[in-house]
C-alpha cells in the first residue's frame, strides 16, 4: 500500500516547531520548557483525528500521546522524538528557521537552520507527517499506532521515564538523527563521585598536612592510564569502544591550606555488554594500588547515575519492517550502524519494546549552526507511515 506524503504540511510543520523555543531548563536557566511547543503537537494530532493525552511532569514540562486507532487485531507501533532542545549560546538566529540552498525547488530542498532542527524538530514533523498520510489516505491499521512526543531527553529523560509508565506497544521507533542510517545500538553512561582526603593544615605544617587535591592528582593520572586502554579495547561492532572522562574537579578552601578533600564527577560511557559494577570495579582497582602504594592515600568511588547501552538484533521484527520500508522508498538498503551518544531508546528497550532508531540528515547538534536537510525528513515521514501500514497487521 503507497500512502501520499504532503510534503508542504511537513515542511510547514517543521519550520513552526524550530520557531517555538523549547530549550531545556535544566540545561539553561531561562529555558521555557516543552509547555508551548507540546501545546502546537497536541493540536497537531487532535486536527488529525487522533486520540490526544497531556501528562504534565512538573511546570512546564509536558508529554504528549496521540493514538491512531487500530482495528485491535494487529500490533502496535509507537513512533518518538523528544521535544527538548539544548540552548542557543553563541547562534545567530536559533528560531529562525530559515531554509537555504534551496535552488529553483524553493522551499521543496535546502537545509532549514535552528535550534533542534535535526535535534529533533524536523523528526517530530515526519511522524506527525506520517500520521496525516495515514488519515488522508483512509488507511485503518490493524494495531495501534502511537505518536509520542517527550520531554527532558537532553537531561534526566524525566519524560520517556513517565511515558513507560503509561503506555506500551509491540515496538518503537526513535527518531533521533542517524543521517538516515538504521541505528541498532547505542552506548550508555554512568556518572561517578571520586573524593580523595587529606588532612587540613596550615600551609607552613608540612608534618601535620596531607594534601588531598596532590592524591588526586595521583588518581587522575592513573584514570588517564585507563582512558587510553578502555579506547584500545574490542569495540562494539556498531556502537565502538568504552571511554571515559574528567568531566568537573575542585578542591581546598584558601591558598595557605593542605586541602581537606578533592572531589572529581567523571563520566564512564559504557558499551552493550559491560556492567556497572565492572566500570566500578576497574576505578576502585586504581584506589586500591594507590592505597597499597602510599597508607596515607584515602579515596572513594560512588556511581551516582547511570543509563544502560542499547542494542538489538538484526533480525528482530520491526528492523526487518523498518529496513524494507527504507529500501522502498531510497532505493538501496541502509547501513546499519550504531550511535557513541545515548538516547530514549534504550528506556524502551528496557521497558520490553522492541527498538529501533532513525533519523533525518544534518549537522551541528547542540553547536551554534544546526540544520537538518529538508528531503530527508519528507523521506522519514514516508518511511514511517509504510512501516506503520507493514508493521502493524
Amino acid at each position: 500500500m503507497t500512502v501520499s506524503i504532503d510534503r508542504e504540511y511537513i515542511i510547514q510543520t517543521t519550520a513552526d516547531l524550530v520557531r517555538i523555543n523549547s530549550v531545556n531548563p535544566s540545561l539553561s536557566p531561562e529555558g521555557p520548557g516543552e509547555a508551548e511547543v507540546s501545546a502546537y503537537v497536541a493540536d497537531a494530532l487532535n486536527a488529525l483525528g487522533l486520540e490526544v493525552t497531556t501528562y504534565e511532569l512538573a511546570p512546564n514540562r509536558v508529554n504528549v500521546v496521540g493514538i491512531l486507532r487500530g482495528t485491535g487485531e494487529g500490533k502496535s507501533l509507537l513512533l518518538n522524538a523528544h521535544m527538548d532542545t539544548v540552548g542557543v549560546a553563541g547562534m545567530v538566529d536559533p528560531f529562525g528557521a530559515v531554509i537555504e540552498d534551496a535552488g529553483a525547488e524553493s522551499s521543496r530542498n535546502g537545509r532549514l537552520y535552528g535550534r533542534g532542527a535535526q535535534d529533533m524538530k524536523g523528526s517530530l514533523a515526519a511522524m506527525l507527517g506520517a500520521a496525516k498520510a495515514l488519515v488522508d489516505g483512509g488507511v485503518r491499521l490493524a494495531g495501534d499506532l502511537l505518536v509520542t512526543a517527550v520531554a527532558d531527553e537532553e537531561y534526566a529523560s524525566i519524560g520517556m521515564e513517565d511515558l513507560v509508565k503509561n503506555v506500551s506497544a509491540d515496538a518503537a521507533i526513535v527518531t533521533e538523527p542517524t543521517d538516515m542510517h538504521l541505528c541498532r545500538a547505542h552506548r550508555g553512561f554512568i556518572w561517578y563521585e571520586v573524593e580523595t582526603i587529606g588532612r587540613a593544615a596550615h600551609g607552613s605544617r608540612y608534618a601535620e598536612g596531607i594534601d588531598a587535591n596532590m592524591r588526586m592528582g595521583r588518581f587522575l593520572a592513573q584514570l588517564d592510564q585507563l582512558e587510553q586502554e578502555l579506547r584500545q579495547r574490542t569495540p562494539h561492532p556498531l556502537a565502538g569502544p568504552p571511554s571515559l572522562h574528567a568531566s568537573l574537579l575542585h578542591g581546598g578552601t584558601e591558598i595557605s591550606m593542605y586541602a581537606a578533600s578533592s572531589h572529581l564527577t567523571l563520566e564512564r560511557r559504557t558499551i552493550p555488554g559491560e556492567t556497572q559494577a565492572q566500570a566500578t570495579a576497574e576505578l576502585q582497582a586504581i584506589i586500591d594500588q594507590l592505597a597499597a602504594e602510599d597508607e596515607t592515600f584515602k579515596a572513594t568511588v560512588k556511581p551516582t547515575f547511570r543509563r544502560e547501552p542499547f542494542e538489538i538484533s538484526a533480525d528482530a521484527p520491526i528492523v526487518q519492517t523498518l529496513e524494507q520500508a527504507i529500501t522502498h522508498r531510497l532505493g538501496q538498503k541502509p547501513l546499519h550502524t550504531g550511535q557513541t551518544f545515548w538516547t530514549d531508546a534504550a528506556l524502551l528497550a528496557e521497558a520490553g519494546i522492541e527498538t529501533a532508531l532513525l533519523g533525518p540528515i544534518g549537522q551541528g547538534l547542540h553547536s551554534a549552526e544546526e540544520w537538518v536537510d529538508v528531503q530527508s525528513v519528507v523521506d522519514l515521514a514516508a518511511i514511517l507511515a509504510e512501516t506503520a501500514v507493514n508493521f502493524c497487521q
